[in-house]
């Protein structure tokens, strides 16, 4: 039915039609109650979509530690400095796939068993220096509470009180490429990343943390301590210079690739998508601020978590079954569901939402239940200022 024949129904009616809610220019109203429920969408998904298969989550993880290590014999067998830029690159790429099938152990997509989950995600994020309990239990608060303003866990949007309390140097940090994607070590520390929130994810009396957690805090912040110091004694070994070209470079690609990819969720979206406040937000309308992303020849790598809308509304369901689970809801989600632009075999595309969301995403207003960013257009002149 075309846009003519819809004028003469009521707002309620526009929604069937529409998928939503237009605003007073007839656009889209991304931040309008959904004319659906979440049961609806869970309806429209496969039931096999649900099913998580132990075995083959075991593959990919045997898969992708056969490549880490052919890569690692590969390095050291060249040993050349036109083979280590290559090898950097790949490997840092290869722990980002890691992180991803660690991720799904935390959410529990991973197998039906809670003991393998936690045998496999402690050993593989432990491997590339992340905290298992302590990100996965902030992990799932950011889950609990996408697209919230107060209670969101990961890259949420600053109040413009807090913004303004920001000396300059702490605002260039935070709004200068590349500075941002360098973040998650800060982020697991805690303290000095994220204005008005607090807790270290290695702490288990850290407020990210209830009491019952604690338990689990120590065991992966152990686990942890103790590849610190396995790396510690192999730069004995084999040299700290090789055991940085071997590890400590993939490593940073890694931080690179995961504050890229999380960054994008949830920003730089060629339309603002709101964020909400008290009575405003819904499990559900946070989730459908999320974005798919496109990322060419690295979406089967990193195991399609570019795919992430459905993996936001319902994270139990493997990496797999997320491009057909997504296909079969998007008639249900209408509008809602942002058809990611589609990439060449690098995603060069996505860079120019990096920095554009980065240059203009600064704060949202203290006040209001629905809030867009806004820009700081004093931050351009300074930055401009320190550039010159």
């Amino acid at each position: 039915m075309g846009e003519a024949a819809v004028e003469g129904f009521s707002m309620e009616e526009k929604r069937d039609f529409n998928g939503g809610v237009e605003n007073e220019d007839g656009e889209f109203d991304p931040s309008a109650p959904p004319p659906f429920k979440i049961g609806e969408i869970r309806a429209a998904i496969p039931n096999h979509c649900w099913v998580k298969n132990p075995w083959r989550s075991m593959s990919y993880v045997l898969r992708d530690l056969v490549v880490v290590s052919a890569l690692i014999a590969a390095a050291v067998y060249f040993n050349t400095w036109v083979f280590w830029p290559l090898y950097w690159v790949a490997q840092g790429t290869m722990f980002w796939a890691i992180f991803v099938l660690g991720h799904d152990c935390g959410h529990g997509s991973f197998s039906d068993s809670p003991k393998l989950n936690s045998i496999v995600g402690h050993i593989l994020h432990s491997s590339i220096l992340v905290p298992y309990n302590g990100w996965r239990i902030s992990h799932r608060t950011h889950h609990q509470n996408h697209g919230n303003v107060e209670n969101d866990e990961s890259w949420v949007p600053l109040p413009e009180k807090i913004y303004n309390k920001l000396d300059p140097n702490t605002k260039k940090l935070r709004f200068t490429v590349p500075f941002p994607v360098f973040a998650y070590p800060l982020y697991l520390v805690r303290e000095s990343l994220s204005p008005g929130k607090e807790g270290s994810h290695f702490n288990p009396y850290s407020s990210l943390f209830p009491a019952n957690e604690r338990k689990s805090v120590v065991t992966s912040t152990v686990c942890w301590i103790l590849m610190a110091v396995s790396l510690f004694c192999l730069s004995f070994v084999f040299g700290p210079v090789q055991i940085f070209k071997v590890y400590g470079v993939p490593y940073l690609i890694f931080v690179m690739w995961l504050d890229f990819v999380t960054y994008l969720h949830h920003h730089g979206h060629e339309q603002k998508l709101p964020w909400y406040r008290g009575k405003e937000w819904s499990y559900l309308r946070g989730g459908l601020t999320t974005v798919d992303r496109d990322y060419g020849w690295f979406n089967n790598i990193h195991h399609d978590i570019g795919t992430h809308v459905i993996h936001h509304l319902f994270p139990q369901i493997p990496h797999y079954h997320l491009i057909e689970a997504t296909r079969a809801a998007k008639p249900v989600l209408g509008k809602y569901y942002r058809e990611p632009k589609k990439s060449g075999p690098i995603p060069l595309h996505l860079i120019d939402n990096l920095v554009n969301s980065i240059r203009q995403d600064h704060f949202v207003s203290d006040t209001g239940e629905i809030v867009y960013y806004q820009t700081d257009p004093q931050l351009h002149k300074f930055l401009a200022t320190k550039l010159e």
